[in-house]
């Protein structure tokens, strides 16, 4: 597997500009038993994300873009703030066995879903700012 991947299907912008959903959505608000906070400051947000078996994280959002680092997964649903299946990892095969590292836009509202045996674990570093032009 890539070390490197883009999730499909999520915007890659570092301007929010057109950010339309409330912070209550923001994920460290609408879903505080899965996403913790472990650094932040104006250029970055640090979390950490559990999704143990059969857990459902309720609809939340991610502002900024991301890169995460995957260390443990498991199979899951991902469904946006309507409830439709946005994508169900069991279509694609087993998950990952080894950690690896995703980027991925800004997420609008969506919810999570471990369908699978074990439990999920990220790094997310959510990027507040673009970088610095040369």
């Amino acid at each position: 597997m890539n070390s490197a991947k883009d999730t499909p299907g999520t915007k890659n912008a570092y301007d929010t500009g057109d950010w339309q959903w409330p912070d209550s959505l923001d994920a460290l608000v609408a879903a505080p038993d899965h996403h913790k906070l472990l650094f932040e400051n104006e250029r970055v947000r640090l979390l950490e994300v559990r999704i143990p078996p059969g857990a459902f994280v309720p609809v939340h959002t991610h502002r900024w873009p991301s890169a995460i680092y995957v260390a443990a997964q498991s199979d899951f649903i991902r469904r946006d703030g309507e409830g439709n299946v946005l994508f169900d990892s069991r279509t694609v095969g087993p998950p990952p066995e080894k950690p690896f590292v995703q980027w991925t836009g800004p997420l609008p509202p969506h919810s999570v879903e471990n369908v699978g045996s074990r439990e999920i674990l990220l790094i997310t570093t959510e990027l507040k700012e673009p970088p610095a032009s040369t």
